[in-house]
């Protein structure tokens, strides 16, 4: 038989005896019935938000940049929005992310689909501009580079695990 929990003298929290939640300051909140937590379900497009918006629905993506210098392995990998702007067609492609989450959400984008271009890591961290997404999906070559700061040796060239986008100034 598992043990009843006990409230602890001078923590936080209004947890009462009789109350179904434990007491302290890290409290768990419930869910509303019928909400998902699949990943799947949370894109912009399908959000409840946008559901209840009518016909002018609009979605947007969240692309952080870092416009500040930063030496990785001997490299600046610093991009802001003024060298996006300094591309030629104000187009370039979105490499070097190494988080799985965000290399998901990069597959998922669509073509045309736009995102806010947002500078972080800053004085004045905040959105700098607007872009759309003008190529589906492909390889990251900086993952095979070997003096590159993203090459990952465990990625494969038969089956490569980082994605990027290409974008362009909108």
């Amino acid at each position: 038989m598992p043990n009843p929990r006990k409230r602890r003298a001078g923590t936080a929290g209004a947890a009462g005896p009789d109350s179904k939640r434990p007491a302290g300051k890290h409290t768990k909140t419930r869910k509303p019935t019928g909400t998902s937590t699949r990943v799947g379900d949370s894109s912009p497009e399908k959000t409840s938000a946008s559901k209840n918006c009518g016909n002018n629905q609009s979605s947007y993506w969240l692309m952080k940049s870092e416009p500040q210098s930063r030496i990785e392995k001997g490299v600046d990998v610093k991009f802001s929005i003024e060298d996006l702007k300094a591309e030629p067609k104000q187009t370039a492609c979105w490499d070097g992310v190494r988080n799985y989450q965000a290399r998901n959400f990069l597959r998922a984008m669509k073509l045309e689909q736009k995102a806010f271009f947002y500078h972080s890591n800053c004085k004045e961290p905040g959105i700098a501009g607007l872009v759309k997404i003008v190529k589906e999906a492909y390889p990251d070559h900086t993952q095979f580079e070997k003096n590159n700061p993203y090459y990952d040796p465990s990625s494969k060239e038969d089956n490569p695990k980082w994605s990027m986008r290409s974008l362009s100034l909108f």
